[in-house]
């Protein structure tokens, strides 16, 4: 047995979850978001690198299920680059979904395949620089030009809550403008094409791969839609288990989750946990 004991979910379903995927772990998907869940946030997004110990866990659980997946609004290339995914020995079968899904990255061949780009963001992505500088945001906010989305954040500034909140009325009435939706994060706004989440995502990944249990780990809001899809699932019988990269940044999602870690650390435990548990299968 490892070091690792597994925690015990604190909902009867996420329970139910955690014993699916231990009784068929074949026929398990185990998806997980990137920044804030196997990457610390850092004020620089360039700057997220994975967890020290994502990798080496990852790479001991992946073996022994169905599958791994990770799911993030950056280009997937990126992630795959941030998080040292290629060319690791256990993570042959990784998928990393990016840019919430229109992209997608396989260990398998190393390469990435994208839907044709939407139209609206190169239109809003123009009118930011303006949108910024007459909204009183103040200095220390920042474009991310992600290509199929537009991301400001306001992290850097002077008072980055306060910058948060007098950007959200400006930049909902540019998305509406272009056809986009703004999705708020941690201090973040993302304007993005409707229609693509992370529970699309997730939900199209579980259904290709023929899951019969799933486990989803994320850290904000840019989750939730994530956690209603397995709730769906769960409703049509495929039993899940949602698990909050903890924060106190983002109560309603930890409020949702059948389990709540400490952070990256407690997410890399947890996989670590789970290697362990099957490792002695």
């Amino acid at each position: 047995m490892g070091s690792h004991s597994l925690p015990v979910p604190a909902t009867p379903a996420g329970r139910d979850g955690l014993a699916a995927l231990l009784a068929g772990p074949r026929r398990a998907v185990v998806a997980l978001d990137f920044d804030g869940t196997l990457a610390g946030i850092v004020p620089d997004p360039e700057q997220a690198r994975a967890h020290p110990g994502a990798v080496p866990a990852l790479a001991r659980l992946a073996p022994r299920l169905g599958s791994v997946a990770v799911i993030t609004g950056r280009p997937a290339a990126v992630a795959v680059h941030h998080g040292g995914f290629a060319g690791v020995a256990g993570l042959e079968r990784l998928v990393v979904l990016g840019h919430y899904g229109a992209e997608r990255w396989d260990a398998a061949t190393g390469t990435v395949t994208a839907d044709a780009p939407p139209p609206g963001v190169a239109a809003a992505r123009t009118e930011l620089p303006e949108i910024l500088a007459g909204s009183g945001a103040g200095r220390g906010t920042w474009i991310e030009d992600k290509g199929r989305a537009v991301a400001v954040h306001t992290r850097r500034a002077p008072h980055p809550q306060d910058a948060f909140d007098a950007l959200r009325e400006p930049l909902h009435a540019l998305a509406d403008r272009h056809g986009l939706i703004v999705e708020p994060g941690r201090l973040v706004l993302e304007l993005r094409p409707p229609g693509v989440d992370k529970g699309a995502a997730l939900t199209s990944y579980v259904r290709e791969s023929g899951a019969r249990s799933v486990l989803y780990a994320g850290d904000d809001l840019g989750d939730l839609a994530a956690f209603a899809a397995v709730e769906k699932l769960r409703s049509e019988g495929l039993p899940g288990l949602l698990v909050c990269s903890g924060s106190a940044e983002v109560a309603e999602l930890a409020g949702r989750a059948d389990l709540v870690v400490d952070g990256p650390d407690g997410v890399v435990e947890l996989l670590t946990a789970l290697a362990d548990r099957l490792g002695d299968a």
